[in-house]
């Protein structure tokens, strides 16, 4: 189990943000976006640490999330916002040329800074995620098709509760139950191993709230801006993904001019979970190509 996280608090506009950082402090900093929204970094565990040993890598509790302050207005929870913060942490460890890497949510995040500030990373990584809300249709037919029925139910009912959660531990809860959704073998044991991993996890019942509303902050739409984004993009799924399918992701490489696409034969949306060394070898191998 991954150690209790140790890490320090740097200024991002109207409040600070929580950031780790992992790997030589002179190497181009890979900033790392969570998922959730309501989760912290600590939901990559220490799976993608083999690219510590070339990259600086700065993973970052999102805004009021996590061991992020958590007094910011819920007016400033807006995707737009959580980009142009990838910028103020940018700017407050000093990095002039970074990458960014978001996972789920945290690809959302990392679409809309590509989207809101065209070149100002020098590559952009979206894994598990989707250029518009029109992807995430797909969703409730593959729910309605999803086995073992006993863990359609759960699932199901866990995102019913996510407008009323309240506590830590009932997202918690809400998470463990989401898990066998969003991994290609629903009873993967690896979905325990990502508990263990996550197990210091801190949650953030009231992002969660005010996000799982409609028009929260899952609420993307960047397919015309990502025609304009100059910088290299590598889009990663997992082929067997039932919440950000492959499709969406094929469709963010083939906006973005220096787009680029790899699908995970054997993974769903957990990639860098189920197919940890390959996940580690594709984003080395583009980051090696782009930023040199």
């Amino acid at each position: 189990m991954p150690a209790e996280p140790n890490g320090r608090l740097v200024p991002a506009h109207d409040t600070h943000l929580y950031i780790v950082e992992r790997g030589p402090e002179e190497a181009l900093p890979v900033l790392l976006l969570h998922g959730g929204p309501g989760l912290d970094h600590t939901s990559f565990g220490d799976y993608v640490d083999g690219l510590g040993d070339r990259y600086r890598l700065v993973l970052i509790d999102g805004r009021n999330q996590g061991r992020s302050d958590r007094d910011t207005d819920p007016a400033t929870w807006t995707l737009s916002q959580h980009a142009s913060d990838v910028s103020a942490v940018a700017a407050a460890i000093g990095a002039e040329r970074y990458a960014v890497l978001g996972h789920s949510f945290g690809s959302f995040v990392a679409l809309q800074h590509a989207a809101d500030a065209p070149g100002a990373a020098v590559a952009t990584i979206a894994s598990s995620g989707v250029p518009a809300d029109r992807f995430l249709d797909a969703v409730e037919q593959n729910l309605a098709s999803f086995e073992p029925e006993d863990l359609r139910e759960q699932v199901t009912s866990s995102w019913e509760r996510e407008a009323s959660v309240q506590t830590e531990d009932e997202c918690r809860q809400l998470l463990a139950d989401q898990m066998p959704f969003h991994f290609a073998d629903p009873r993967d044991p690896r979905i325990a191993e990502f508990g263990e991993q996550a197990a210091h996890m801190r949650y953030s019942p009231e992002v969660l709230r005010a996000t799982s509303l409609e028009g929260g902050g899952l609420s993307i739409d960047v397919e015309d801006q990502l025609r304009h984004v100059p910088q290299p993009l590598l889009a990663l799924a997992g082929r067997h993904d039932r919440t950000c399918v492959p499709e969406a992701a094929a469709r963010i490489a083939e906006l973005a001019p220096k787009g680029e696409l790899h699908v995970f034969e054997r993974a769903g949306h957990m990639t860098y979970v189920e197919e940890p060394a390959e996940y580690v070898r594709v984003v080395r191998d583009f980051l090696d190509r782009t930023t040199a």
